[in-house]
């Protein structure tokens, strides 16, 4: 088999780094794959760089080339120009690769991957699939009349229609596809994975890191990774993390880990009543996150709730769990609402209840009393985010590969 490969961030980027280049070394580990060549899209000042391709790992068979976004203003008529002028790039790259099919990741690259089927018939599979068009609408990123809305959810339904396989990430969604009318034999539900092993807890990494942050080793350390707005809570957020000083007392300590200015995370902890003394903030390459989640008790995963939410997989909480970390999650938010009300690791809240949170926290801190409760935690993500279900999924859709 020759794969095209198409994700839709940048080669730098973490979700690249989390979520495409795990499934880049199942694929070259098949016997029946010859070549692939993944598609990255960069944008900013990625675009205009020189990029390397050196995921970590051995890449024989793998090779690499970038759609690049034009420069521009206006982040709409950007948008409007990728998926214009890419379709007719990769229909370029489809000749001179000449795979067997597109793999796309999420269904923004599916939408791509449809409108070179368009032009050429090439056969998709499209992993990761979730309703982006319905998550950014009841994010309030997109309006009902906005086109990105409009052209995105009848993308969604081509790709529904016309892809080979889909591979949802939550079985919230597999359910809902189903009863949408796709054949069961064409979803396979697939979690977003993490490596365990990189994410394992190391108790002399946990105090290396406390001691640089100058924390006692006593203190009630909480986490958050990743950005504030659009899907995520913002203020909101900030006002959970109040919470859980309150909650704690003068021996809670936080690590923020996000992309977003540092000057603006500063002033929302400042608003929400934190103390500088109490937090500290940073972006933290993707294979620096390990340590700081070794050193934290704790996680949160403010994602906003939302009804497509149900459908959704955060990488974070399958990293979060990975680390043996009890995740204070909104209740709806994929499977693993459901996961942590029945299985454990973690508490879920609701902030239409304001004292459920002060409740979830207490339900967090009676897990982390429990001995070897990190351990039970890793668990879950042993059994709930293994890359073995992308494996498996693989076979279902391309064959058991000749030994």
């Amino acid at each position: 088999m020759r794969i095209l490969f198409l994700g839709y961030w940048g080669l730098n980027e973490g979700l690249t780094t989390s979520t495409v280049f795990p499934h880049l070394r199942l694929l070259q580990e098949r016997s029946d794959v010859e070549a692939i060549r993944l598609v990255t899209i960069e944008r900013g000042m990625e675009a205009q760089a020189e990029l390397t391709f050196a995921p970590g790992f051995e890449a024989n068979k793998i090779s690499f080339e970038p759609l690049r976004s034009k420069p521009a203003g206006n982040v709409f008529l950007n948008k409007i120009e990728d998926f214009t002028r890419f379709p007719n790039e990769l229909v370029k790259q489809v000749a001179a690769f000449k795979p067997d099919f597109i793999l796309a990741r999420g269904s923004p690259a599916g939408a791509l991957a449809y409108l070179v089927w368009k032009k050429t018939k090439l056969p998709f599979y499209v992993e990761s699939f979730e309703p982006h068009a319905d998550y950014m609408l009841e994010s309030g990123v997109w309006r009902a009349y906005d086109p990105r809305f409009l052209f995105q959810q009848y993308w969604e339904k081509r790709q529904k229609q016309l892809a080979l396989g889909l591979m949802p990430v939550a079985e919230n969604y597999r359910q809902q596809l189903m009863k949408e009318g796709v054949p069961a034999e064409r979803i396979v539900t697939v979690p977003c994975s993490v490596n365990a092993a990189a994410f394992a807890f190391e108790a002399g990494v946990r105090a290396r890191v406390r001691e640089r942050l100058d924390w006692p080793a006593e203190v009630v350390v909480g986490v958050y990774v990743g950005k504030f707005g659009s899907i995520y809570y913002d203020e909101e957020a900030f006002q959970v993390f109040r919470t859980a000083a309150d909650f704690f007392g003068a021996a809670f300590r936080l690590i923020i880990l996000t992309p977003d200015p540092l000057p603006e995370v500063q002033a929302k902890l400042a608003a929400a009543g934190l103390a500088a003394s109490q937090v500290f903030v940073t972006k933290a390459a993707h294979h620096e996150v390990p340590d700081y989640l070794s050193a934290a008790d704790f996680a949160f995963a403010t994602i906003k709730p939302a009804p497509c939410r149900l459908f959704c997989s955060a990488i974070k909480i399958g990293e979060y769990w990975a680390s043996g970390l009890p995740v204070l999650l909104p209740e709806g938010i994929g499977d693993d609402s459901d996961i942590i009300n029945k299985e454990g690791g973690g508490a879920i809240f609701n902030l239409d209840r304001p004292i459920s949170v002060p409740e979830a926290l207490g339900n967090v801190a009676q897990q982390m009393a429990q001995p070897g409760y990190r351990q039970q935690v890793r668990q879950l993500a042993e059994r709930h985010r293994s890359i073995e279900l992308s494996r498996q999924a693989y076979v279902h859709f391309f064959g058991v590969p000749a030994v």
